[in-house]
Formats: C-alpha cells, structure tokens, sequence
C-alpha cells in the first residue's frame, strides 16, 4: 500500500524521456513504450528514489495550483500497476 512516506523510483531499464518530433514524454521499458498524459509525466519526472509522495506533492503543488495527494497516489498506483515504478 503507498502511504504518503513510501518513495517511489523508475524500475531499473525504465526511463522517461522528451520526444521532440512528438513533442510529448514517452517512457520507455523493456515491455514497451507508454504517453504518460501531462500530470503522469510531472509525476514521473519526481520519481527519483529520494522523494516521498508527501515530497513529491508539495513540488507539484508549487508548479500547478490544485493538486491533491490522492491525485498523485492515483498516478503512482497505476505506474505501479504498469510495473514501471518502484518502492524504496
């Protein structure tokens, strides 16, 4: 279960990178490639091993007005589901 001190990192041979043809971020694993949407790809981009999902929160809370800790548990429960995200 992710509680708000669980820190997430990307899985080892995952990585989110910047497509500039497509000009959206993709993230690449073994299995494949996904499109995060805009909010996923902020989330990813905190996604370091040394933040929490307190942490991380409080970054995208000073980006983006609204955001809510359920919200971003949301994100990370759904990339874990994809097994592209990883607990420390």
């Amino acid at each position: 279960m992710i509680t708000a001190d669980s820190v997430p990192q990307l899985r080892r041979g995952v990585r989110l990178s910047f497509d500039h043809v497509r000009e959206t971020h993709v993230l690449l694993f073994p299995e494949g490639v996904l499109v995060p949407n805009p909010t996923a790809a902020a989330v990813l981009e905190l996604c370091d091993g040394a933040r929490s999902v307190t942490e991380i929160t409080t970054a995208l809370s000073k980006r983006y007005s609204g955001v809510l800790a359920q919200d971003v548990v949301s994100v990370l429960t759904r990339l874990g589901e994809r097994r592209v995200v990883a607990w420390t």
